[in-house]
């Protein structure tokens, strides 16, 4: 990825569902104008889901997923099924595209009660109305509307392209990280420390995210690393809006920084951002409750090479044991997969979710809620660990009021 794309886990993420040889992989290279995928008559060309980032005017960056027929059979392709009904948790809006020729609409209605029972927006699209001579009325058969186009001919796909854009709202602020605490003018320090585990050359992406957000609402972002922030704090003239920390180094950074000056982490702004704050409190205060033996699940939403001194690994073990006074057993999960089975677990500490989109993020939280699992995250539970929790929580009202509650 260049340095200058939007990441990943910022953009809208649509994807097309539908039976083989529906031309779902039309409708994709319609939508953005070039062969993104492999087109071909052959029902099941496309296996696996495909995930390509791309700028489509006017929705903007987006992630395109394609994904494998819902009809697909054998051993294989019920493996295949499993995988397509699993973008659906990373999906802000689904386009289920059917053939204008099929009279059956079993696998289309199933794919419709999963997105209601998800909460996911989806918009019904009917595909190649150029074979037919005389249109066709689908409403006694689905409630939603039906978007009419032709990938061959792209009749319809700007309206299509439309209706995307309305259902999502896109012109809102969904990925608004910090500037809605913030005026213009306001000043944000952010303490940085120099992550081994970025790139070299680099910050790591929340970092680089929150800089872009305080930006973009127009305040002053003063970079700093911990060892440095008493001193940049003195040479500013200004009292800071806000001072934001890495996670890691919450406990010094609290103490250099006055009390009179609001204080919180990149990793509690994306648990906001990305997820269900006051669901995540909650989770830190079931930690009092927790027993020596209990199963504890760490759940990071990318891989990464494991540090001597990994974060999830061995200093939120380590923190918990000195908090709690007990022993646990760890257990761990990276990148895309999220354990389904957790009948034996009594916590998940969850990442920051960087690069995990909202949607993703929102299903696992809801999912651990679910199965009546508490779960954290990592910068909600280093402030509470380390004594500081109600402190970091001030920018945020409702979670503070919850952490206060009895």
């Amino acid at each position: 990825m260049s340095m200058n794309q939007t990441p990943r886990a910022s953009r809208t993420h649509i994807a097309i569902f539908g039976r083989r040889n529906v031309g779902k992989s039309s409708v994709i290279n319609s939508l953005t104008n070039q062969t993104i995928s492999l087109v071909s008559k052959i029902p099941g060309t496309t296996t696996d889901p495909v995930f390509k980032s791309m700028e489509i005017l006017p929705l903007g960056p987006v992630v395109l997923i394609d994904t494998a027929g819902i009809d697909d059979v054998g051993e294989l392709g019920e493996l295949r099924v499993e995988r397509t009904y699993d973008i659906i948790n990373k999906t802000d809006i689904g386009l289920i595209i059917f053939d204008i020729n099929q009279d059956d609409f079993k696998y289309e209605k199933d794919l419709i009660k999963e997105f209601k029972k998800r909460q996911k927006p989806y918009l019904m699209v009917v595909n190649k109305i150029d074979t037919v001579s005389m249109d066709k009325d689908f409403s006694n058969v689905f409630k939603d509307k039906i978007l009419r186009v032709s990938a061959t001919t792209k009749e319809g796909i700007e309206d299509l392209k439309n209706e995307i854009g309305t259902t999502l709202k896109i012109e809102e602020e969904k990925f608004m990280i910090v500037g809605d605490l913030l005026n213009p003018g306001d000043i944000v320090v952010l303490v940085t420390p120099i992550d081994k585990a970025a790139p070299k050359g680099r910050l790591i992406l929340p970092q680089q995210q929150t800089i872009r957000d305080i930006l973009e609402s127009d305040a002053i972002a003063v970079v700093t690393k911990e060892f440095e922030l008493r001193e940049t704090l003195d040479k500013l003239g200004t009292k800071p809006k806000l001072v934001i920390t890495d996670s890691q180094v919450f406990l010094k950074v609290s103490a250099d920084t006055p009390k009179d000056i609001m204080l919180t982490s990149f990793s509690i702004l994306f648990a906001r951002n990305k997820g269900d704050l006051e669901e995540l409190v909650k989770g830190a205060k079931a930690i009092e409750k927790l027993e020596s033996g209990d199963k504890i699940l760490v759940s990071e939403g990318c891989t990464h090479h494991r540090q001597s001194d990994d974060i999830g690994t061995v200093k939120i073990p380590r923190w918990l044991r000195q908090h709690t006074g007990k022993d646990f057993e760890f257990v761990y999960s990276s990148g895309y997969s999220f354990p389904k089975d957790m009948s034996d677990i009594k916590l998940v500490i969850h990442c920051g979710a960087c690069m995990l989109n909202k949607s993703e993020m929102m299903y696992r939280i809801s999912q651990v809620v679910a199965k009546e699992i508490p779960i954290v995250n990592y910068g909600v539970l280093i402030a509470y660990v380390q004594g500081i929790f109600e402190r970091a929580l001030d920018p945020f009202p409702l979670a503070k009021m919850i952490y206060e509650e009895e």
